[in-house]
Parts: structure tokens; sequence; C-alpha cells
């Protein structure tokens, strides 16, 4: 492990985007330390200020702390994309894994749900899901779990289906495995590593799904802080501050930078078969 950490830390890209999500998680989970004031404390008198010495990113329409939104909304990111990345990872293992080792009809039904669910994009099938549970933190989530576990899912199949024939899940099964010891024990340690490091660069789509639904009005529920509300009343008061675009929209790309820059060399490090030219 620590051999893999000298890797990632030797390639400049990896570097850089482990400091980023250090940062950033770092941000999140000392928001309280590092917010002045509560997240949602108004001051009307100080609406709309620039950056000064006691509010370092201005303040909203309302008068709130602008840093202190930033700061919080870093945990509501950060918990919707962990929260969808591993549900929708662990369920798509399962799936494909099943799809994969399963009989020919199962891996065909299985296929015909991941392409349906596929088909619909993902606002509208959000709009439609919105509209019928309303706009809330567990909507966002479920919204990211269902239109996700496609993509792990057929990723894991496709795996699968290669270690089914190989010489050492052959010999399993004529010592009397079951299928559930061969995948569990035999499958699952082969095809995780791949499956979790695509995994750590889904987490900056699923941060900007959230950004862009909360920006829609369909995500989180004010007055709770979330980068896409942010640059929701940034876009609304573009011409009175550009404070509030800049605060709201620096995150999400030191978090996408990030998280993608760290997928792409732990994909290196640990798969020098995909390793870039």
């Amino acid at each position: 492990m620590t051999g893999a950490l000298r890797r990632l830390l030797r390639e400049p890209l990896g570097a850089l985007g482990l400091g980023l999500v250090l940062v950033i998680v770092a941000s999140a989970v000392f928001a309280d330390a590092l917010a002045a004031y509560p997240p949602t404390q108004l001051d009307v008198r100080n609406r709309l200020s620039g950056p000064t010495a006691q509010h370092w990113f201005g303040t909203d329409h309302l008068g709130r702390d602008t840093f202190s939104r930033v700061v919080h909304g870093g945990r509501i990111a950060l918990l919707v994309s962990l929260v969808s990345v591993g549900l929708s990872l662990a369920i798509g293992l399962v799936l494909g894994m099943i799809a994969g080792y399963g009989p020919r009809w199962l891996d065909n039904l299985l296929m015909l749900v991941f392409d349906a669910v596929r088909s619909f994009p993902t606002i509208m099938f959000a709009l439609a899901v919105v509209t019928l549970f309303g706009p809330s933190l567990e909507t966002v989530i479920l919204i990211v779990v269902v239109t996700s576990i496609p993509v792990h899912g057929r990723i894991v199949r496709t795996q699968t289906l290669s270690l089914k024939a190989q010489e050492f899940i052959l010999a399993e099964r004529a010592m009397g495995a079951g299928p559930v010891r061969v995948l569990f024990h035999h499958v699952l340690p082969n095809v995780i590593g791949p499956v979790l490091i695509l995994a750590s660069m889904e987490v900056p789509v699923v941060i900007a799904i959230e950004a862009g639904l909360s920006f829609l009005g369909l995500g989180v529920r004010p007055p709770t802080p979330s980068w896409g509300s942010i640059l929701n009343d940034g876009y609304g008061f573009i011409r009175d501050t550009p404070w509030l675009i800049l605060a709201g929209g620096l995150p999400v790309v030191m978090t996408t930078l990030g998280f993608t820059f760290l997928g792409e060399a732990l994909r290196d490090v640990f798969d020098p078969r995909l390793k870039r030219e």
C-alpha cells in the first residue's frame, strides 16, 4: 500500500488530485470549525457585500455568509455522492455478477432492465421522480442510485463473463463449490478493484448532478446550503455581485478536477494495462 501511494504521488496529476480531494473533504468535515457564522444566519443590512475580513466570500441576497454556506454545502455534496455511489456500486456489483454468472434468460432480463433505465435522460427521469416524491436530499440520492446501477452492473457483468471461463473457476465448480461461494470468494475479489477506481471517477459526476438539480430547484430544499442553490442565487443577482457565482462554481470545478485526476492516477497505478500513452 505504501508503494502504491509513492507511485501515486510521483504522478503530478495524481498528487494534484489527491491534494484537491483532501482539501474538499477536510473543509466539509471541519465545516463547523471553519465557518465563522451559521450558514442560515441572516444579516439583511450586509446583503450582497463583497469579500471582507469578516466575510471571506461576501454575503448573499439575504446577508448570509457565503463562505459558511460553501463549506457546509460541501457536506451535502459529499454525503450525496458517497451514499449514492456506495449504494449503486453495491447493488450493481451483485446484479452484474448474477447477470454474468447466472443463466442466459436471467442475463437477458437484467440487461433489458439496465437498457430501459439508461434509455431515459437523467434530467427527464429526475423531473418525473421529483414530481412524484417532491424535492429532497433523499430524492436526489434515489435518482443517482437508480441511474448509476446499470453503469456498474454492465461493467461487472462483462468482467464476470470473462472470469466465468477461467480454469480456476472451472476447477472450483468441479470440486462442488456453489454459485454463492464462487461469486463472493473468487469473482468478487477479481472485479472489485477496477470497479472501485471507476466509482471514484463517478463522484464528481454525482456532485455535478446534485448541484444541477439544486440549481433547478429540484434538489436540496432551502435554506439548506448547497453549491447548486448558491449558483442559482448568484445567477439571479449576477448584475449586483459576481462573488456568489464564483463561490458556488469554484468548489464544483475543484472537486471535479480532484476526483478525476485521482481516479485516473489510481487506474494507472493499479491497472497498468489501461495506462495512458
